[in-house]
């Protein structure tokens, strides 16, 4: 994975206006496909087929129709489930990444920022998180996340999370969280290692139970540079290593800075 980004920023030379407004990284294949998405790892037609010489790009959804292709994705892959998922709005302290291949998102996520208004798991968990804040941390949250079953893969779901980490850094977060149905908090200790702080309650607009899980960010910059980049070969079996290599992680920050 260090090599990932070799020719993004080998010769600083910089993209087209809009390919650079849009455009965070590219992530190169074949990969073998496994959709590690717990919302629709299950789902009907997943697969490990290799998608052959592609690219994967990971974006901001600047535009109402970036946002509203991220919505149908999200409520396609949650309703085969039996969940709901509401639009995808533009807001002051929310940020859409979505995963492109081939012009096709394949991927989207929401990064929240605490702001007076509140975050969304504020509706269930205010007590937990109020918690958080009164230590003085400063807290986000990961909503909305979704990978199509067809093109999923740990590189772009780690990919989207690295970066959800990195403009977390960016906005001074310390501390992040998110609600997760109890099925798939297995998932979330085992491949990231959050750790549960919430116990299980009804969100009515998902029409689910979930359960809150939370992280220190520091923790997560320990893991990257413990195995960032490293891949299958570590023996890791979080997808840890499939997040950028701590050479790269200055590099995209600076490009998140510039064009974001």
């Amino acid at each position: 994975m260090a090599s990932i980004l070799k020719n993004l920023f080998a010769n600083r030379q910089p993209l087209p206006a809009d390919d650079f407004d849009k455009t965070i990284v590219n992530i190169p294949s074949p990969y073998q496909l496994r959709d590690l998405c717990p919302v629709m790892r299950d789902a009907p037609g997943a697969n490990e087929e290799s998608m052959g010489e592609q690219q994967f790009k990971i974006r901001l959804a600047h535009t109402d129709a970036s946002r509203s292709a991220a919505t149908m994705l999200v409520q396609q892959r949650y309703a085969w489930r039996g969940y709901k998922a509401g639009e995808i709005k533009k807001q002051p302290n929310r940020v859409t990444l979505v995963a492109y291949l081939s012009e096709q998102i394949v991927g989207s996520l929401n990064i929240g920022y605490d702001s007076p208004e509140g975050l969304s798991a504020d509706e269930r968990y205010k007590g937990e998180i109020d918690a958080l804040r009164v230590q003085g941390l400063s807290v986000g949250e990961i909503t909305k996340l979704a990978i199509d079953e067809n093109a999923g893969s740990k590189q772009v779901l780690a990919g989207m999370i690295n970066i959800a980490y990195l403009y977390g850094l960016i906005h001074g977060i310390t501390d992040a969280v998110i609600e997760v149905t109890p099925r798939h908090k297995p998932f979330y200790q085992r491949m990231l290692d959050f750790r549960q702080i919430g116990d299980e309650r009804f969100y009515a607009a998902s029409n689910t139970n979930v359960v809150l899980m939370h992280i220190k960010l520091a923790h997560i910059g320990e893991r990257i540079e413990a195995v960032g980049g490293k891949g299958s070969g570590t023996g890791d079996r979080s997808i840890y290593p499939y997040f950028f290599h701590p050479n790269d992680q200055k590099g995209i920050m600076e490009r998140l800075r510039s064009g974001g």
